[in-house]
């Protein structure tokens, strides 16, 4: 039996080298700052029925949401909870908490922040984006708040993520080049999703820095929702 180590030790030690969770993305001029909250932590008492490879525990969980098919940014996409920094919040982790209250319906009371991580540039809507990783020590009930701007809230169990059967790349072709990311998908209540673009990346960077991943598909292609 493989032993199970604390996750959120193991979240924890990868704030302490200073090191970039992804590299290598392009940045635009004047970005606008924004965060999001990496919030993990047991969410509910319904564990994967995937035992992990590794030492993921079955019962932890990370929480997303599906954005609003009629947002005109990233319209349908999964995503981290999170937003633009406001000139009111205090700093990153701030605007986090703040985004994922009014995205959500979380009381960030219940969450430790377990510290930042370097922040990562967003071309394609022109944001440098601080990731904040969280830690849900008292979960609260999480919800739509406002369907103008979400359309699903849920958790996800990192065990699901991490089966390779859930694990593939996305491909966006447009004029001469063509741009390849991780991706995974999930099944819920909500119906079926793929996690791509940005929120992919960090989740598959976060795992391979933690020491989580298991080996997967790196030629097995997932189709992109519609919205895309």
């Amino acid at each position: 039996m493989v032993e199970q180590a604390d996750p959120r030790a193991q979240l924890a030690a990868i704030l302490d080298d200073g090191r970039p969770l992804v590299t290598g993305m392009p940045s635009a001029p004047s970005p606008r700052a924004a965060a999001v909250l990496m919030l993990f932590g047991v969410l509910d008492r319904v564990p994967s029925e995937r035992p992990a490879a590794g030492a993921v525990p079955r019962d932890l969980d990370v929480l997303l949401l599906a954005r609003a098919a009629t947002l005109r940014a990233h319209p349908g996409e999964v995503a981290f909870p999170g937003g633009r920094v406001d000139p009111d919040d205090r700093d990153a982790v701030a605007a986090a908490l703040r985004e994922a209250r009014e995205e959500t319906g979380l009381d960030p009371d219940g969450v430790d922040v377990l510290g930042t991580l370097p922040r990562v540039p967003l071309a394609f809507s022109r944001h440098l984006v601080t990731p904040v990783l969280g830690w849900w020590r008292a979960p609260s009930a999480v919800q739509v708040v406002d369907r103008g701007e979400t359309a699903s809230v849920f958790r996800v169990p990192v065990a699901d993520l991490l089966d390779p059967a859930n694990r593939g790349v996305t491909v966006i072709s447009r004029a001469d080049r063509e741009w390849r990311g991780p991706a995974f998908t999930v099944t819920n209540d909500a119906g079926r999703h793929v996690v791509w673009g940005f929120t992919a990346t960090l989740l598959d960077a976060l795992f391979d820095r933690v020491g989580w991943a298991e080996p997967w598909d790196r030629d097995r292609v997932v189709p992109l929702p519609v919205q895309a």
